[in-house]
């Protein structure tokens, strides 16, 4: 039977009261975990704060931070050892997305989206390895995109620091995979989340259509014929994070039903 079983591990799920990180904290915390997680949004924090495990094993505890700042993360990060103890799974997903053309990008700019994309992943990394190093189990799951691989023009800095943390995670996996500590990286392709919506929106007005007519048009570019769900995401990252992925290291997973055209 595959053990997929997570009672008695804390997990940490930055940037998770929507989409991808919410399914994310929700299935962890069925599996068993104990998980905290972190948004800008007092309201969305609330909200998933109350989320009532199906496991009796798992719970649920949420914290307002903000993630492109470095005291913000690091008081979130202090703040969740002292409530119980350090994580043993940290889920690296927060990220933004802005739409923007390269010649009118600042430094600022840049600066501002690896701060919250990379530099957050690599604070909260370097904050959690200690802990799971010495108790020779840890895994550290870089959330990025499809788009590390098939970067395009729209989103520039978005695309580069995907393929960053992707970078990072494999570097990682392969200095610490000693310690029984795992870094693999999941590349979501088109999954239907609010972050989704709002490119469709963007490209609709600017097209003279509907939303939902480019959510199904983009759905018919994927082999599997739709978008995915943030639950088919967290599904594998829930699995990577069990002990049934025991020999799982380094590994970069792609969940975009197909549509990638790399071997």
């Amino acid at each position: 039977m595959m053990d997929l079983d997570l009672t008695g591990r804390r997990a940490i799920v930055t940037g998770a009261s929507l989409g991808i990180g919410a399914a994310v904290v929700e299935m962890l915390a069925d599996h068993g975990a104990s998980v905290a997680f972190c948004a800008r949004n007092p309201d969305g924090v609330e909200l998933l704060s109350n989320y009532a495990p199906a496991s009796g094993e798992g719970s649920v505890n949420g914290y307002v931070a903000d993630m492109a700042d470095g005291e913000s993360v690091s008081s979130f990060l202090h703040s969740v050892d002292a409530d119980d103890r350090p994580a043993d799974i940290l889920i690296n997903n927060v990220g933004a997305s802005p739409s923007r053309n390269f010649l009118y990008m600042t430094d600022e700019d840049w600066e501002q989206l690896h701060q919250l994309n990379l530099l957050s992943a690599v604070r909260c990394t370097r904050h959690c390895l200690p802990h799971m190093r010495q108790q020779k189990w840890g895994r550290v799951i870089m959330v990025a995109s499809g788009a590390a691989m098939y970067p395009g023009a729209a989103l520039i800095d978005y695309a580069a620091t995907k393929a960053a943390m992707v970078a990072t995670g494999k570097a990682l996996a392969g200095k610490y995979g000693a310690d029984n500590v795992l870094t693999n990286s999941v590349l979501p392709g088109l999954i239907h989340t609010a972050m989704w919506e709002r490119a469709a929106g963007e490209v609709a007005e600017a097209s003279g259509t509907t939303p939902e007519a480019i959510i199904e048009r983009n759905g018919q570019s994927v082999p599997v014929g739709r978008y995915g769900t943030s639950e088919e995401v967290a599904s594998v990252i829930t699995f990577l994070c069990s002990n049934a992925a025991s020999y799982v290291n380094g590994a970069t997973i792609t969940v975009d039903g197909g549509q990638g055209g790399h071997v």
